[in-house]
């Protein structure tokens, strides 16, 4: 197999010691060594299918296989039968991480964040030509390419290479959407009572074009974007599966988080502290406290205080919000398993590659939006409108800091989960290398054998960030990155190896902290080290620049 392998220098000239270089380098050797050997790759001339599934606002502990508690049996058994990648980062918000998925760059390269200096609607632009989208790539190389559910990417999917598309525009109704299309033609409106439920529509446009696609296009691959909603806002559930949480959470989210935090010991995700709970740490669009008790009632809470600080109506209120929560999770595991059957019938799931991950850590917002919360109405059910909240958001990233939105840890730690029987050998095994949602077109590009252009009107392509994670479908190899870069909501980050800064809004000041012992950021060394502090602001600030500069070029 083709395997593209960036140089290093820049690795020493950012503090990596040579010896770790050379070490880095010599197992990516073996591990490319081992691929070569003993998996299918493109040039054989049996190209893989490929399967994008996308959570939206799922917890890095939520799903089973990552610690959690909710029943998720399906991506449990993708990861018992592949690879768990357990420091894989997002960007922190939806439509960053979409367009990372989808092109490869950083989202402010590509005008799909803000940036200081290039002003758009909700720092959100219109992407410059030569920032294709993966199904454009794919094309040259025969795959028909598939997209159900949230988009979120300037541009609609059907101008954008998709073949067929059901895209959902209205994020605020799971029960009965108003806006959403079909192969880009808009659909009626879902009317109230109707059995509708988004994450089964979703999967149920997904069976529907594969079954098109087996029957009429079978002699030729697939890339399907398989884009759930769920467990994003508002908390919308389906009775049954409400029910199966009930009572599940009424311990709270101080005790459920430690025993999080101990099954992700035992399972060798991490080997860091758990970060405390912070109190104050919503996002700044939250409505206040009176606003909450005003609009939904005296059970809401806008503050990750202490469980035991709860009245007990806040505890049975907060207890049924996770319930249903984890009942849309477990719902979203479950329409998997149907697209998972779909494959299976189709015979092509072994030689299809599936990557689960999730676009941002849990939300701690509390927004209320589309036709409000009726505080009557059950919780759950289409005329509530409700979010999960920092105390339950503390408890999904566990054991990490911080929330959606923001750039620490629990952010931008999403679950990574790799599924290929055809070309991956090794079963349920952890994978421990840095990677991010840029590595992702990269890795298809390689086991599909196509290419990004390398011009655009006659210049070149800018380079892309992201690097293949190919080697590591082999070995638990270090893939080698000159750093990982984020910026959104003013939240300032830059990784290199094991080191990262990290910034709470563009005043808060630079933290300084070891990953590979301090992985959930409990002990600031910016004091110690002051010129790796420098070292690495320098360089976060000069791709501010750089990006920058791109992002205002045609």
């Amino acid at each position: 197999m083709r395997v593209s392998l960036r140089s290093a220098p820049h690795l020493s000239d950012m503090g990596v010691p040579r010896r770790e270089v050379i070490q880095r380098w010599l197992g990516l050797l073996v591990a490319v060594l081992c691929l070569a050997a003993g998996s299918v790759s493109a040039a054989e001339g049996k190209r893989p299918n490929v399967l994008i599934i996308v959570a939206d606002d799922l917890g890095y502990s939520d799903l089973g296989c990552y610690g959690g508690e909710i029943e998720t049996p399906q991506l449990d058994r993708l990861a018992a039968n592949g690879l768990k990648f357990s420091q894989c980062y997002s960007t922190g918000r939806c439509w960053s991480s979409r367009a990372a998925i989808l092109t490869g760059y950083y989202a402010q390269q590509v005008r799909r964040d803000s940036m200081p200096k290039v002003p758009s609607a909700g720092g959100r632009g219109i992407r410059p030509g030569w920032a294709q989208l993966l199904p454009t790539m794919l094309r040259e190389q025969g795959y028909r390419s598939y997209h159900s559910g949230k988009w979120h990417i300037d541009g609609s999917p059907m101008k954008n290479g998709f073949d067929h598309a059901y895209t959902i525009e209205d994020h605020d109704r799971y029960f009965y959407p108003q806006n959403h299309t079909e192969d880009d033609q808009r659909l009626p409106a879902v009317p109230r009572d109707s059995g509708f439920y988004l994450t089964n529509a979703i999967a149920d446009h997904s069976i529907k074009v594969l079954k098109e696609h087996a029957r009429q296009f079978s002699d030729q691959p697939f890339f399907q974007y398989l884009c759930f909603t769920a467990p994003h806002f508002p908390l919308h559930a389906l009775p049954e599966d409400i029910a199966r949480y009930r009572n599940r959470y009424l311990a709270g989210w101080d005790v459920l988080r430690s025993e999080r935090f101990a099954r992700q010991r035992e399972l060798g995700l991490i080997n860091c502290d758990l970060a405390p709970r912070l109190e104050n740490s919503a996002p700044r669009w939250n409505p206040t406290e009176a606003v909450l008790h005003e609009k939904v009632g005296p059970g809401e809470i806008g503050r990750a205080v202490a469980w035991n600080d709860l009245t007990e109506e806040q505890r049975l209120f907060q207890a049924e919000k996770m319930a249903i929560h984890a009942a849309m999770v477990d719902r979203m595991d479950r329409e998997i398993g149907r697209v998972i059957d779909q494959l299976r019938e189709m015979k092509v799931l072994d030689n299809t590659l599936i990557m689960f991950v999730s676009d941002n850590g849990a939300s701690a917002e509390q927004i209320i939006r589309g036709d409000g919360h009726d505080p009557k109405a059950p919780l759950g059910s289409g005329r509530s409108y409700l979010g999960l909240g920092p105390g339950w958001s503390t408890m999904s990233n566990s054991p990490f800091r911080m929330h959606k939105s923001w750039v620490h840890e629990g952010g931008i730690s999403s679950p990574l989960i790799v599924h290929w029987p055809e070309g991956i050998t090794e079963k349920g095994t952890l994978r421990h290398t840095p990677a991010h949602l840029v590595d992702l077109v990269p890795t298809v590009l390689e086991v599909t054998g196509a290419k990004r252009p390398e011009t655009w009107n006659e210049k070149p392509v800018p380079a892309p960030p992201g690097t293949s994670l190919i080697p590591a479908f082999a070995q638990d190899v270090t893939v080698p990155h000159e750093y990982l870069w984020w910026f959104h909501e003013g939240n300032r980050a830059v990784r290199v190896g094991d080191w990262k800064i990290v910034s709470w809004g563009v005043e808060g000041a630079w933290e300084l902290f070891d990953l590979k012992a301090d992985r959930s950021e409990t002990r600031n060394l910016a004091m110690q080290f002051p010129e790796k502090l420098s070292e690495l602001q320098k360089l976060w600030e000069a791709k501010l620049e750089e990006f920058q500069t791109l992002s205002q070029e045609d």
